[in-house]
């Protein structure tokens, strides 16, 4: 049975929230302002009509849109997406009493994504690939992907063929695609174990096909070429399931932000620094201690600054900083600091550096509620917030990432 609901308000996951003598009702597609009509179930509804559609509701890009669980707004007018998307930034750091300039959206363009995770699963009816449905494990075949790389949607129907040439179980599975300099490099994940019938006809099909890689659970299966990724000027021979940045343009304007900010420090440490995406381009003026927890995104970091000229030196260590991150005694060796932690953040290395004297700080997270926990430990600590730039990579999704920049006036020692 359907219900008639006025949208109040937009949802931090960009769901249309009505406001009911039972409490908050969350429905997928509906814009502030409508009148619709939905089928309840609890706190949440499925939306089955608009009955007075809002001035800001424009037609989606996608004619996946509704069904694939991808994107969540597409239906949002432009600069209200982008209002919106800054005020989950706004809103995380007034929760935490941190008043500070936010700066404008820096927006993301369609067709940038150049890493998609795609599901695939055998069944009955033959091989199923694409994405999930919202909050279920249906999977929506897909034609098209307005936010991914023209190169991963010319190759839908081959990833496809090669999912099934790699199946070897009867659950749903993972294929990572990403874009890099050498061609698609192709990293699925729990699709059992493979044959050796198997390997041998998906390495031909890899071949064949001009992918640049396929591994399986972090092993190579094969490798026609090195998957490269270049970061200011720097080429990477990146890992199989290494961290990247969603987009190439936010990673640069990111890189920049951060640069532009750390300009002044002869050594910097880059924590959580992955395979180097900050490190190498602060090379260019700055000795560099990158720390990691991953070997091979180290060694693939290590191996780059060996190979390429003209940079400062870069250092490197192995270390787990969720559970044993930099002291403030051994931060107090360097003049600033860059760090960027997975979405958990990292309270416990920003309590250190924190009790540190380093003058310069850039903090760099994809999800504004543990940035704004660790930014108000580094502000008790004695640092001043002076800018947070919010950057869009995650077109039409509830995701942000934002860029926070801070100074501490140096102690005497």
């Amino acid at each position: 049975m359907s219900t008639r609901f006025t949208i109040a308000k937009l949802g931090s996951q960009g769901d249309g929230i009505a406001e009911t003598e039972t409490g908050e009702v969350f429905i997928p597609f509906a814009l502030p302002g409508e009148t619709v009509t939905a089928a309840r179930e609890k706190d949440r509804a499925t939306l089955m009509s608009v009955l007075e559609a809002s001035p800001l509701r424009v037609d989606p890009p996608c004619r996946h849109f509704g069904e694939c669980g991808g994107c969540a707004v597409q239906h949002l007018e432009t600069e209200a997406y982008h209002q919106w998307k800054r005020e989950k930034v706004v809103h995380a750091l007034k929760s935490k009493g941190i008043a500070c300039d936010v700066g404008a959206l820096v927006a993301c363009a369609p067709q940038t994504r150049r890493r998609v995770v795609f599901t695939a699963r055998r069944s009955a009816a033959g091989m199923q690939f694409g994405f999930v449905r919202a909050l279920s494990s249906e999977i929506i075949s897909i034609e098209e992907c307005p936010i991914s790389l023209p190169q991963i949607v010319a190759a839908l129907e081959r990833l496809k063929a090669l999912a099934g040439l790699v199946c070897a179980t009867t659950k749903s599975f993972r294929m990572a695609v990403t874009v890099t300099g050498s061609g698609l490099d192709v990293a699925v994940h729990e699709s059992g174990k493979l044959g050796e019938n198997q390997r041998r006809v998906a390495s031909n099909f890899v071949i064949a096909e001009g992918l640049a890689r396929l591994s399986v659970d972090g092993e190579i299966i094969i490798e026609p070429r090195k998957p490269v990724m270049v970061f200011g000027g720097v080429a990477v021979a990146v890992p199989p399931g290494a961290f990247l940045q969603a987009t190439e343009a936010a990673e640069q304007t990111m890189a920049d932000i951060v640069g532009q900010h750390l300009a002044r420090a002869k050594k910097v440490a880059d924590l959580f620094a992955g395979c180097g995406s900050f490190a190498l381009r602060l090379a260019a003026r700055s000795e560099v201690q990158a720390v990691e927890g991953d070997a091979a995104a180290l060694s693939a970091l290590d191996r780059a600054f060996r190979f390429a000229g003209g940079l400062k030196r870069v250092t490197s260590e192995r270390r787990d900083l969720f559970r044993r991150p930099l002291t403030f005694k051994e931060l107090n060796a360097f003049d600033g600091i860059v760090f960027d932690p997975p979405r958990a953040g990292a309270e416990d290395q920003s309590k250190q550096i924190a009790r540190s004297d380093v003058p310069l700080v850039a903090a760099v997270s994809c999800n504004p509620v543990t940035l704004a926990r660790d930014l108000r430990v580094l502000l008790d600590g004695g640092y001043v917030v002076k800018s947070v730039t919010p950057i869009d990579q995650f077109l039409w999704s509830p995701h942000v990432e934002a860029v926070a920049l801070l100074e501490k006036p140096r102690r005497r020692r």
